[in-house]
């Protein structure tokens, strides 16, 4: 039985929220509820007086994976409606793989979820 997860890529991330959105409309939660991805943003001051913002999507408590769209051969409503394509739904173990091709990503996994 294989763990699955989700791998975030989150230096392409523009910040746009349409994976909150996305989820919310999924999940039929109202405007101003948390869902279960969240977009922090982390602004650094750089040396000499620039300015780094990095968009960084977060899964919340609330985050299945969608296993309901998981079951129906479907991938989670986040990762279809990313502009960016930085999210990426599979197995864990694949997944991890991944990371250290990436300059900026983490993976997100719900240990026991299995399809």
């Amino acid at each position: 039985m294989s763990d699955y997860g989700l791998l975030v890529d989150y230096e392409y991330c523009t910040g746009c929220h349409t994976c909150e959105v996305a989820c919310k409309q999924e999940h039929r939660i109202e405007a101003g509820k948390t869902s279960g991805i969240k977009i922090v943003e982390l602004l650094q001051e750089l040396p000499g007086g620039g300015l780094d913002i990095i968009n960084m999507p977060i899964l919340t408590h609330l985050c299945y994976l969608c296993a309901p769209r998981i079951k129906n051969g479907q991938l989670p409503a986040c990762q279809v409606h990313c502009m960016a394509d930085i999210l990426k739904f599979g197995k864990s173990e694949d997944l991890v793989k991944e990371v250290p091709k990436k300059r900026k990503a983490i993976v997100y996994t719900l240990s026991g979820f299995s399809i």
